[in-house]
């Protein structure tokens, strides 16, 4: 069902995806894999986008797709008490608009006893050392689903260094376009390229049990 669901979110099909998912949640199924399944087909959305495929328009409605599955299917995740296990800025980097990977991404990370400051998208290397210094968190996370938001995410690195703060904070990148070498090249402390591996990442640079 996860793989038809993908599909049709990929097709825009909107009322059937949200229909499916919502039968997939209602059934008993696992909000984090459905989560995980919306991610992947947000990231197969961003590379049509990409290779002219697709539009803004369609990235558009497959964000309106994206939040309408999230808003029965993150209750579920929620359920239960969450031991708070650190803070967290967030944001999606200069040049990037893209925010679905980021929202799933914050999505886990709240559920998991993070406290989430999101600082929204195409996000200036200049407005991540100002939350830092206002925030104080044990971590930064930067999304990007393009191309561009490569040497974004090593300006911001640049800057936190530049202003005392990178010593700080750990850093993690994720997002489509990330692996070891954009890591590497960027300057942070560990990549993650979908949301449950990122969060387990969090929590083994904090010293927790990931």
């Amino acid at each position: 069902m996860l793989d038809k669901i993908f599909n049709l979110i990929v097709e825009l099909e909107e009322d059937e995806a949200i229909g499916l998912a919502k039968k997939y949640i209602e059934e008993g199924g696992n909000p984090q894999k459905l989560l995980e399944a919306c991610g992947n087909a947000m990231g197969e959305i961003g590379q049509r986008f990409e290779k002219g495929e697709y539009f803004l328009s369609e990235l558009i409605l497959a964000g309106d797709i994206f939040k309408s599955i999230m808003e029965f299917t993150l209750p579920k995740l929620k359920q239960g008490e969450v031991t708070k296990v650190g803070k967290m800025v967030l944001g999606t980097v200069h040049e990037d608009v893209h925010n679905i990977g980021k929202d799933i991404f914050k999505v886990f990370a709240e559920a998991s006893g993070f406290e989430v400051i999101d600082i929204g998208i195409d996000t200036p290397p200049e407005k991540f050392v100002e939350a830092v210094k206002e925030h104080k968190p044990d971590i930064v996370g930067m999304s990007c689903l393009i191309t561009a938001g490569v040497s974004s995410m090593k300006k911001t690195v640049d800057a936190l260094r530049e202003a005392g703060l990178r010593d700080k904070v750990k850093i993690i990148i994720g997002g489509g376009r990330v692996d070891e070498g954009v890591k590497e090249f960027a300057g942070a402390d560990a990549w993650a390229d979908d949301a449950a591996k990122g969060v387990r990442l969090c929590k083994e640079l904090l010293g927790l049990e990931g």
